[in-house]
This record gives structure tokens, sequence and C-alpha cells, in this order.
């Protein structure tokens, strides 16, 4: 029988889910993997189960690392899972996630859900961290095995609520992700250079911290309507949609974000007031 005080089972091996397993490795857990498309786990160096309810079998934690949460149910649907704390790291809705915990509790097991906010090879390094949710005493009694992996963010004992954050941060990045990709699209296609242009996009991050303060406050109270500032604002993201077409860049998304500041005029609300809905 394995030493369960440093093993892990990793079901899934996509990018992360292999970065998952090769971080255990290196932090010398015995280190059992599973995928569907056996092939994955061959350069690993971790013991290969055969089937997933033999990895499931072979340690007390089993770590998920899948594209949602039906592959979970669809893998573990059949399996006994009673003694077996199994941390989903899977991104999905908190609703499916709450569904999630009850599906694994039928079943015998324990749940943690876990949003990681870190690119796979950022993983074990100093900007890495995990949100984590579920029973407080299963995390505690799980957070020194899971602590290898990134810094633990604990959220509290409902299941969802990593999915929530997890969420809400990447509703933060990828509009922020293609604004930068939409910006450096304008870049191009004017004839400039996107090194050239580098610099100043990354200077525009060192007030990003103050901005994000500033505006949580603001937030709090409503968000900023004052009209002189909303029509300021939907100039400006007027002004970028004519640019994007002016250059043959597309403007979906730069139209998608004038249409708030527009509506907000229209209405005198703040921004953050029509995304409440």
């Amino acid at each position: 029988m394995t030493n369960r005080t440093k093993a892990v089972t990793v079901i899934g091996l996509g990018s992360m889910g292999r970065q998952i397993a090769r971080t255990y490795l290196a932090a010398e857990f015995e280190v059992t993997v599973w995928n569907r498309t056996q092939g994955k786990a061959d350069d690993l160096g971790a013991q290969r189960a055969e089937t997933a309810a033999e990895a499931v079998a072979s340690a007390e934690l089993v770590v998920l690392s899948l594209t949602h949460y039906d592959a979970m149910d669809a893998i573990l649907g059949s399996i006994d899972l009673t003694g077996r704390v199994v941390v989903n790291l899977s991104s999905d809705s908190p609703q499916r996630t709450r569904e999630g915990a009850a599906f694994v509790r039928a079943r015998g097991g324990e749940f943690l859900a876990g949003g990681v906010m870190a690119q796979p090879e950022e993983l074990a390094g100093p900007s890495a961290y995990i949100f984590y949710s579920g029973p407080p005493a299963v995390f505690e009694a799980q957070r020194e095995l899971l602590r290898p992996l990134a810094a633990t963010e604990y959220l509290g004992a409902d299941e969802g609520a990593a999915q929530v954050y997890y969420q809400a941060m990447l509703a933060l990045f990828l509009p922020l992700l293609l604004g930068y990709e939409q910006a450096l699209a304008i870049i191009d296609r004017s004839g400039s250079e996107i090194a050239r242009f580098l610099p100043y996009a990354q200077r525009s991050l060192g007030s990003v911290g103050d901005l994000y303060a500033a505006w949580a406050g603001m937030a709090e109270e409503g968000g900023p309507a004052d009209p002189a500032y909303l029509r300021m604002m939907a100039a400006g993201a007027r002004h970028v949609v004519e640019t994007s077409a002016a250059v043959g860049v597309d403007t979906v998304l730069a139209a998608s974000v004038s249409s708030y500041w527009e509506r907000a005029v229209g209405t005198s609300a703040s921004t953050f007031q029509l995304l409440h809905g």
C-alpha cells in the first residue's frame, strides 16, 4: 500500500494536469496519474494507472484537472469514493461546482473546489495561488498536501466560492487580454512597431493597483455616474471604435465596451449599475 502521507492521484493530463503531476513529483510525492489518452502519461515519471478506479484507489488525495465538471461525473460516476478527498481544480460555474460536491459526497467522498490562479509553468512559484472552498475540516486536513502546488487561499465552506472568485478573476483577465490584443492590432495595422509600443503598455500597469482600489470604493457606492465623466468615457470608447475601424481592426470588442458607456450616458447610471442588470 502506498504511503498516503505523501501520495496523490492526478486525473486529467492537459497542460495544467501534467504540470500538477510534475510539481508533486518535484516535491517527492508518490504520484499516480490517469488520463483518457494514455500516452500523455508516458514521459512524466509518475505511476500510470490503467483505469480511473485504479487511480482513485492509489491515494487518499485525488486532484482533478479537467475541462469542466461534466467530465468528473463521467470519470468518477461508477467509482466508490469512500475515504477519498476529491479536489477539483477544473473550471465551471459556482452552481455546477456545488452540484459536483454533492455528486462526490453521494459516492462516499469528501470534496474541495479549487481555482488555479497561475499559468502551468508558474505553479509552485512566488506569484501562484489557488482559491479553495469546501468544508473547513476537510481543507485543514489537506492543507499541507495542497501547499506544494501554490499558496492556498481558503474562501470558506461554500463549495461554489472558489469558482465565484476564479470566474471573477477571469472576467477581469480575459477582456483585459483581448483589450491588449486590440491595442496591439491598432499599432500593427497603423504601420507602427509592436515592440515600440510595448514599454508604454507596460508603463500603464504601474498605477493599476491604485486604480482598482479606488474603483472598488466607488463600486461599493454604486459606481461613478457623474454626467460629465460618463460623456468623457463614452467619447473615448467611441474613438477607439472609430480608430479600429479606420485601420481595419475588428470592432466587436470595442463596440461592446462603447455600448456600456453610451447606455450609461443615456440613463445617467454608472456602468457598474448596468452590469448589475
